[in-house]
């Protein structure tokens, strides 16, 4: 059965509109808002977001580094505790499984968190097959997390979470790192917070235990009340990811898609000295790649969506991805699998709709993100 999370008595509270994300009822958009007031929240002041259907696992143990270090493309090695990155997990044939962030909790102690349920089972049978000395914990029903984005998101966070000695303050948490803290003072409700997320804003994910879930929507929404905080949902978010080229699962890559062509090829190190699953695919596709992610400028004010076909003439060169009408650029966009050999910004192509020939809609391919390409803003 479908269920709310911690944050759940809130949320619908203020929308009925929910879609089911792996078991969890998530907020599409709000009444009081709607999907262009929450985007424009995120992008000028601070917009939170209830994401705990992201799936969470603890990975413990003397053998957590070597199972991470086999099933990531990442080099887990190089992180130091407090550290966060972000990877691929990939079949050998180098399709990917999934993405996630991996956190260092400990020496050995980490937290995967990723978008596929199966991810724990994938890593408890890898850890079966090399005979691995780990524990793999789902924490999913443990841990909800609230998404806290925008570039005033800062100041808000920075008023509200308090950090022991040892930990750093949130005003001076680098991109991609963690602290603990708690809501309030030194004795209000822990936290564990992550500069990370989903939009190429400034922003920082909240970790709660459920039952402390409501009392945190509260605290970031009163702390945020005089930066304009707004509830943000899964509609709004779409256009910021989109937007910021960041992938999703069943659009940018299945199983069938490596990280290369998924547009995430900076996420796998070839030069790691160790064996990873799917390496040896991995590096022959990246030096014979048959497709790049791209972007899209569609002609006229048409929004094509996920599945339709780039030709050039009657031939098939590419795939719809992912697409919306941008609110930034005021024109519609579309995240692009492309072949390589017309993926060169400037080039005219089409997509087809109905049967693919019948209508035809023209585009040029450009470079992504469409937003922030140097990623300034989440660096801030």
């Amino acid at each position: 059965m479908t269920t709310h999370s911690g944050f759940g008595a809130r949320t619908s509270a203020l929308t009925d509109r929910f879609t089911d994300v792996h078991g969890t009822w998530i907020p599409e958009g709000f009444h009081a808002t709607g999907t262009l007031d929450e985007y424009r929240a995120c992008r000028e002041r601070v917009a939170v977001m209830d994401l705990s259907s992201l799936q969470k696992w603890e990975v413990l143990g003397p053998g957590a580094l070597p199972l991470l270090q086999q099933v990531c493309t990442r080099d887990v090695r190089k992180l130091a505790v407090g550290q966060v990155s972000y990877t691929a997990l990939c079949h050998e044939t180098g399709g990917m499984i999934d993405d996630a962030t991996v956190m260092r909790l400990g020496e050995d102690r980490f937290r995967l968190v990723g978008g596929d349920p199966a991810d724990g089972a994938w890593l408890r049978e890898h850890a079966a097959s090399i005979g691995s000395k780990v524990i793999v914990k789902d924490a999913t029903d443990e841990l909800h997390n609230l998404a806290v984005q925008g570039p005033r998101s800062r100041e808000v966070l920075s008023a509200l979470i308090f950090t022991p000695g040892g930990q750093p303050p949130i005003a001076d948490l680098r991109w991609f790192r963690l602290t603990l803290g708690r809501v309030g003072g030194p004795k209000g409700i822990p936290v564990i917070v992550t500069r990370t997320g989903y939009t190429g804003e400034l922003g920082y994910e909240l970790f709660c235990h459920p039952s402390d879930a409501p009392a945190v929507w509260d605290a970031v929404l009163e702390a945020g009340d005089e930066h304009g905080i707004t509830p943000l949902g899964f509609e709004a978010l779409d256009l910021l990811r989109i937007e910021a080229g960041l992938v999703l699962a069943a659009h940018e890559f299945d199983d069938t898609v490596d990280p290369f062509e998924a547009g995430i090829g900076f996420a796998v190190a070839l030069d790691q000295p160790e064996d990873f699953v799917g390496k040896a695919a991995l590096a022959e596709r990246a030096a014979h790649p048959r497709h790049r992610l791209v972007g899209l400028l569609l002609d006229g004010d048409e929004v094509v969506g996920h599945g339709a076909h780039v030709y050039v003439g009657r031939q098939r060169v590419g795939v719809v991805t992912s697409g919306c009408h941008s609110p930034y650029l005021r024109r519609p966009i579309a995240l692009c699998r492309l072949a390589t050999e017309h993926a060169t910004p400037g080039w005219r192509l089409e997509v087809g709709l109905l049967d693919g020939h019948r209508k035809r809609i023209g585009c040029e391919v450009t470079t992504i993100p469409f937003y922030d390409p140097t990623k300034a803003r989440p660096r801030a």
